[in-house]
């Protein structure tokens, strides 16, 4: 009996062993088998990221290379278009300097016309206007003097000598003639001309002057009247201004005469050389 139990309790010692060794594999080859499983998985997710990488630079290479190709195609071909541009550009400037410079060249050919033509123009116009002026400017003829009044020259024009003053009782020069003649004697104008003034002179008594073309003037003193004329008169050769008298108190003991002046541009002249 105790034998058996013993048996009992040694099989029973040897199941629980075995059990255990059971066990103990069971768990064993789970433990291999999950780390297997772990390490095939782990060796498939790092081939798996692997060939992802892999996959990535691949692509990224293939479009690196396709942007790269891409990128230096629109390089050469912007630089051809910039060179093509630049050729283009350079043809037109040389098309538009060559079009300037004819432009120019036949602007200035056209300016030289209009300029010889202006010239000429210009040049007909001046000769034009010369010969009207040469017209308009003709010398206006020296007037011819008459003698104002009959009668003998009682005193001759003195400028470079002495005469004597009979009245001042002195030597003197004389910037005229004394024409002798009856006191009332009608006096005429010596040419055409303008009655510029007539005054009652200090010296030589009631004057008229006239003045005529190229700066000729004539002057007549010593006068008894002017009621002929009156100044800004045009008056003719031969036509009366005044009578003779005795007005001329530097020649009042004279006998009745005129005093006659002849002047040109103010400078005093000898009568006798201009009457007729």
């Amino acid at each position: 009996m105790r034998r058996e139990n013993r048996r009992n309790q040694v099989e029973e010692g040897l199941d629980t062993k075995k059990m255990l060794y059971i066990t103990g594999s069971v768990l064993a080859l789970a433990v291999i088998v999950f780390v297997i499983t772990f390490l095939l998985y782990s060796n498939k997710l790092n081939s798996s990221t692997e060939l992802g990488k892999l996959n990535t630079n691949s692509i990224g290479n293939i479009k690196s290379e396709e942007t790269s190709t891409s990128y230096g195609r629109t390089v050469n071909e912007m630089q051809n278009e910039v060179t093509n541009t630049a050729n283009t550009n350079s043809t037109t400037n040389e098309t538009n300097v060559n079009s300037t410079s004819s432009n120019n060249e036949k602007t200035n050919s056209n300016t030289s016309k209009v300029a010889v033509n202006t010239s000429s123009s210009e040049t007909k116009k001046t000769d034009e206007t010369k010969t009207d002026n040469s017209k308009k400017t003709e010398k206006v003829p020296d007037p011819e003097f008459k003698k104002p009044v009959s009668g003998d020259i009682m005193k001759e024009f003195a400028d470079n000598k002495l005469v004597y003053s009979s009245t001042l009782d002195v030597w003197a020069t004389h910037d005229g003639i004394d024409i002798g003649a009856e006191k009332t004697s009608v006096v005429k104008a010596s040419a055409d001309g303008k009655v510029s003034s007539i005054k009652n002179d200090p010296r030589y008594g009631l004057t008229v002057t006239i003045e005529h073309v190229n700066g000729y003037k004539t002057v007549y003193a010593n006068l008894l009247s002017t009621e002929f004329v009156v100044e800004g008169e045009n008056v003719k050769q031969g036509q009366s201004i005044g009578t003779i008298g005795n007005t001329a108190a530097f020649e009042i003991s004279d006998e009745p005469h005129l005093h006659f002046e002849l002047l040109k541009d103010n400078e005093q002249q000898d009568p006798e050389l201009y009457l007729k």
